[in-house]
Parts: structure tokens; C-alpha cells; sequence
């Protein structure tokens, strides 16, 4: 059985997780299949041009797949929890998942300018960069210090400590 892991990443908005999440995986990707889920709370993502054939079957409210030669999309009209996703994209070393802090994945929270402390009880590791100075903060001992811009190092971190995900089936 293959193993499969999942790591999260987390931080305030414009903290640069979809920038890292979009870093780390074109490299990785070079030697795993990836995978990345992306919460969207606010509900402001648009995915598709109104009075294309795709948009008008994704307002019936249906649930919707289209296939082309290069790629496989599918609209869900309803919520999904993660083993659902998980068990829906199945093909993959290594998931990455931005935002849902609620899940129980191991969390690089990333920030800019400023460190929230809020984000300290739900990660294991923070990545920032030279606009933080990290000795104005009391960060716990616990969590990793991670560079944000050293995505090698960023990498190694999450080979070592992602989480070993179940296989459906």
C-alpha cells in the first residue's frame, strides 16, 4: 500500500501561502504526484465564464465533471469533508492544504510583516522572512523557525513531519 502524507499551511491574508504552497510544489512535483486543496471561507473564488456550457451546467446546482484531453474538473455544488477529497483525488504522494486550521494536519503558519501570535497554537512550524524580526516575538520553544524564502528547507521540513494520510481503499 502506497503511503501518502498531507501537511497544511495557514497565516493571515497576503502572508504569501498560496505563493509558498505554489514554490514547494513545483519542485516536489518534479518526484511525487501532488496534490493541493485551497479553502476559500468567504466564498469569493470564481471558476468558471458566465455563458460557457461548463457555467450554465454548474448553476443547475448539479454536481459537474468535464473531461478534456489534458484535464479532468469537477464542480461540487456541496461541502465536502477532507477523507471525501481525499478519496476523490486519491492519486497523490503528498496533499497540501491551505488554510482549514481546524484540521488535524501538521500547519506551517507563514507571515510577513507581522507575527500573529493567534496562529501559535495550531502550528507546528513558522515560516517567515527578513521583514519579520523574529526576537520582538516570544515564539514557543516548540515550533520549527523556518526561512520563507529557503524552500529546500521549507521541503525537508515537510518530508519530515507531513502526516502519513489513510488510504480509502
Amino acid at each position: 500500500m502506497k503511503k501518502r502524507y498531507a501537511v497544511a499551511f495557514t497565516g493571515p491574508s497576503n502572508s504569501g501561502k498560496t505563493t509558498l504552497i505554489e514554490k514547494v510544489a513545483r519542485e516536489m512535483i518534479k518526484d511525487f504526484k501532488i496534490a493541493i486543496i485551497k479553502n476559500d471561507p468567504k466564498d469569493k473564488a470564481s471558476f468558471d465564464i458566465e455563458g460557457k456550457d461548463s457555467y450554465k451546467f454548474t448553476q443547475t446546482g448539479a454536481e459537474v465533471v468535464i473531461t478534456s484531453p489534458t484535464r479532468t474538473t469537477y464542480f461540487s455544488q456541496r461541502e465536502k469533508t477532507l477523507d471525501e477529497i481525499i478519496a476523490m483525488i486519491d492519486d497523490f504522494d503528498y496533499l497540501f492544504v491551505e488554510g482549514l486550521k481546524t484540521l488535524p494536519l501538521p500547519r506551517i503558519a507563514i507571515f510577513r510583516q507581522k507575527i500573529e501570535e493567534s496562529y501559535f497554537d495550531c502550528s507546528e512550524a513558522i515560516a517567515v522572512d527578513e521583514s519579520i524580526n523574529t526576537e520582538d516575538y516570544s515564539i514557543p520553544q516548540t515550533l520549527t523557525m523556518l526561512d520563507l524564502n529557503h524552500t529546500k528547507e521549507i521541503i525537508h521540513w515537510i518530508k519530515n513531519n507531513a502526516k502519513e494520510i489513510e488510504c480509502a481503499h
